[in-house]
């Protein structure tokens, strides 16, 4: 698959407002004593199975996240609190096969000659807290890979992410891809109610950062613990 289009935009938040939603061995992880969650708009394109052609309504579709940062046994990765997206049958297969909590929405993006992105999403998902996204980002500055050590490179340098079942059971999903190549952003933000199912109103200025395309592999989700 290709993510394009993508803006990380990431708020300090204090970690117990955030600790309370990970289940049992799911560790949350800090960088300098504070928590992180990022709100993460994008567009996902070539979405197939290996070796397979594009599957139609899943191939290509808007997407945005809401995340953080955790250890499980270790090994750092990335936590979902939501993942809205405009493809029904995306939705479906990954609540389904991969336990994350993907939610419908209704999305649309549209790009300006200078290369500024408009993105707005509204999610539409039956039985889930209502949330909202509707801002315009560009980048600002020459893209580079992130310094080793840096915020940057801490927020974005993650190769795996992690889902719990009902049960409570928790699993690890790999990915791959080289080194993001980021470059500093602006964010015109005019909506931004993505964190209210989880008590974040995500306020004051946020670290952002913009990604260039980048080309990502992904394997099955597999158990972790005994």
């Amino acid at each position: 698959m290709t993510w394009s289009e993508l803006l990380f935009a990431h708020w300090a938040i204090e970690p117990d407002a955030v600790a309370r939603w990970l289940p049992a061995g799911v560790t949350l992880d800090k960088h300098e004593r504070q928590a992180w969650v990022g709100v993460v708009p994008f567009l996902m394109s070539a979405v197939r199975p290996r070796f397979c052609p594009p599957i139609p309504g899943l191939s290509r579709f808007l997407e945005l996240n809401v995340r953080t940062y955790v250890t499980v046994d270790g090994k750092p990765g990335v936590w979902f609190f939501s993942l809205d997206a405009e493809s029904r049958v995306a939705v479906r297969m990954a609540r389904a096969g991969f336990h994350l909590p993907y939610m419908d929405a209704k999305m649309a993006m549209e790009t300006s000659p200078d290369g500024t992105i408009h993105y707005r999403s509204r999610r539409t998902h039956r039985g889930e807290p209502p949330a909202a996204w509707d801002a315009s980002y560009r980048a600002t500055g020459e893209f580079r890979e992130a310094e080793p050590g840096s915020l940057a490179h801490w927020l974005t340098a993650r190769y795996c992410l992690y889902a719990a079942n009902r049960r409570g059971q928790i699993y690890r999903g790999e990915i791959d891809h080289r080194p993001w190549k980021l470059a500093a952003a602006d964010c015109e933000r005019r909506t931004n109610r993505m964190g209210d199912g989880i008590g974040i109103p995500f306020e004051g200025q946020p670290h952002l950062l913009m990604a260039e395309p980048l080309t990502v592999r992904a394997w099955a989700l597999s158990k972790c613990g005994r």
